[in-house]
């Protein structure tokens, strides 16, 4: 089945030819079971916001297909997106795991299928089926890891180059396939938000990396044509 948003919907967890290497969802059959009745589906559109920085915990939000982003503001409403998030991956898993608010804004990037779990259905699902609880912990050293990495590239990168050529490898490498090859769904200024550099320096390093033939870029698709000088500034 198909939604008008052009996904296909996929109704159950059970049998999912979709689950990636390191999706929460690749689970044995009785706590898939246990997944599919305790989940609500829901389509949204680009631009739906799943949760609030701040808002009390309802439950997680389990990516089915689709990417979103990860937002914190600052008291005089800075943005830095902390992540972006794929198809697999678990929302809101430490705050549902504390019962604290949502540390960040949770806001799809492209239409996205998401299953939510209620707080309560899910912390019972982690308590009846070790292996689920397995992969929530894999989740969060994984956050732990993107956490460490996202402070290693705002603090210890010496230049913006460094911090967009950074980035670039990066997501080349998140897509899958070719890593040479990437789908642009950032804004210039979402990038900025990312790197920690404002909307007219991503602009500017650009033009600058397409003159220099280090990109190119086709519509919403970048080429990265010299990965070593992006190594280089990169500091790899």
């Amino acid at each position: 089945m198909h939604s008008p948003y052009g996904l296909e919907i996929v109704e159950r967890c059970e049998g999912c030819r979709r689950q990636e290497a390191h999706a929460f969802c690749r689970l044995p059959e009785p706590a898939l079971r246990a997944l599919d009745a305790a989940k609500y589906t829901t389509l949204y559109p680009r631009g739906a916001l799943l949760f609030v920085e701040g808002q009390p915990p309802r439950g997680v939000y389990i990516i089915c297909s689709g990417r979103a982003k990860l937002s914190a503001t600052s008291g005089d409403a800075r943005v830095i997106i902390t992540r972006i998030v794929r198809a697999g991956e678990i929302l809101g898993l430490c705050a549902t795991l504390s019962n604290e608010p949502y540390e960040v804004t949770a806001e799809t990037l492209e239409p996205c299928q998401v299953n939510f779990v209620r707080q309560s259905d899910f912390l019972r699902l982690l308590s009846t089926h070790a292996e689920a609880a397995r992969r929530a912990a894999e989740q969060l050293a994984r956050n732990y890891s993107a956490a460490l990495e996202q402070v290693r590239m705002l603090g210890l990168s010496h230049s913006a180059a460094g911090k967009l050529a950074r980035f670039l490898l990066e997501a080349g490498h998140a897509e899958g396939g070719c890593p040479d090859r990437l789908k642009l769904a950032l804004t210039h200024e979402e990038i900025g938000q990312l790197i920690g550099a404002s909307r007219e320096t991503v602009t500017r390093l650009f033009s600058e990396f397409k003159h220099e033939n280090l990109i190119q870029v086709r519509g919403t698709t970048l080429l990265l044509n010299d990965r070593n000088a992006l190594e280089a500034l990169a500091g790899r």
